[in-house]
């Protein structure tokens, strides 16, 4: 959609669509047992870590459905906006913004992918490794208790049908 279709309003923005699921995202992600349970230091650091693990969960669930898997950049395109306004929010200038940017879609890209292979072969050792790379932890040593939780939400998530996640909804 067009920055003047969205101006002008004659089209409706189709992530709102979406923004149910980002909101469940995001409270997934700051859910306290992250931090206190699994070892997550509780940072900015750390909590962006959790949205981009959870948002990366769910792109999985989504891309496993051929119904959801063209809407994935939808749901990402959400997190690129509420990215943009945390870094803004945090006096990031606009001149360094879309670098900000691109360096989390890449982050996000390599996380997305060492998740989708640890979890596909449901390896713990490789995601608790990917997790200690990946997240920051007040305690690394808590990174096979942090790969257990992110495998149980993964199989809540696999249960979850494509209406309920649309309504942000994860199945328990």
């Amino acid at each position: 959609m067009s920055f003047l279709t969205r101006l002008f309003g004659t089209q409706p923005d189709p992530r709102e669509e979406w923004r149910p699921l980002w909101h469940t995202i995001v409270e997934q992600a700051r859910e306290p047992d992250w931090y206190r349970m699994c070892g997550v230091a509780d940072t900015l650091e750390g909590r962006f870590d959790m949205v981009t693990l959870v948002l990366s969960l769910v792109l999985l669930r989504m891309e496993a459905d051929k119904d959801l898997a063209p809407h994935t950049a939808l749901v990402t395109e959400l997190f690129v906006e509420d990215m943009e306004g945390q870094l803004r929010e945090a006096g990031i200038g606009d001149p360094t913004v879309g670098k900000n940017i691109g360096n989390l879609m890449s982050s996000m890209g390599g996380r997305l992918g060492s998740y989708r292979t640890a979890l596909g072969n449901e390896d713990r050792a490789a995601l608790a490794e990917a997790l200690r790379r990946n997240v920051t932890m007040a305690q690394e040593d808590e990174s096979y208790a942090l790969a257990e939780r992110m495998i149980r939400l993964h199989k809540r998530l696999g249960r979850t049908s494509a209406d309920q996640l649309r309504a942000g909804e994860i199945a328990a």
